[in-house]
């Protein structure tokens, strides 16, 4: 099963890589990672997506606790949370169809945010369902290149599933 993992991290030199080590170290995968500063700047956001089962995750958990750097550590599959990703999707679509991919990014409440004689970059944020759909239908339309974010996610007041 698939798990977002949160976690607060002092914002320092090696951190990341002390993180990751550690999963690469048990032989777990992480399958995307996003790292930032929050509104302390001594102080980072990491979100990481990774699969195991319920033994492996509680594993995975115990031992990022015990990592110095490591302020706290949760696991939002147990919370009601909003994630989020991000594409930016370029298209080389054929001139009659450059209009068809703009009324199809503005369905999905995309935004052009790059455009040339013959390519469209198209930003759009949402869930990873949304994104695949997205996808999926630029297919069609001549995909040039595509970079996408890991997730990040955000717990909602007070609320547990």
């Amino acid at each position: 099963m698939r798990h977002t993992i949160s976690l607060l991290v002092e914002n320092k030199f090696g951190v990341l890589s002390r993180v990751a080590g550690l999963f690469s170290g048990r032989g777990y995968n992480i399958e995307s990672i996003s790292v930032g500063e929050t509104l302390d700047s001594k102080i980072s956001q990491m979100t990481i997506v990774t699969s195991g089962d319920d033994q492996i995750i509680e594993q995975i958990t115990k031992q990022l606790n015990k990592l110095i750097d490591v302020i706290k550590v949760t696991d939002m599959l147990e919370l009601d949370h909003v994630e989020r990703e991000m594409i930016l999707l370029k298209i080389a679509p054929q001139a009659n169809r450059k209009l068809e991919a703009i009324e199809i990014a503005n369905i999905f409440r995309g935004k052009v945010v790059d455009s040339s004689e013959k390519t469209l970059t198209i930003e759009i944020t949402g869930t990873e369902d949304k994104l695949t759909a997205f996808v999926n239908m630029m297919k069609p339309m001549g995909i040039k290149e595509l970079v996408r974010t890991g997730k990040v996610a955000i717990t909602r007041v007070g609320t547990k599933k």
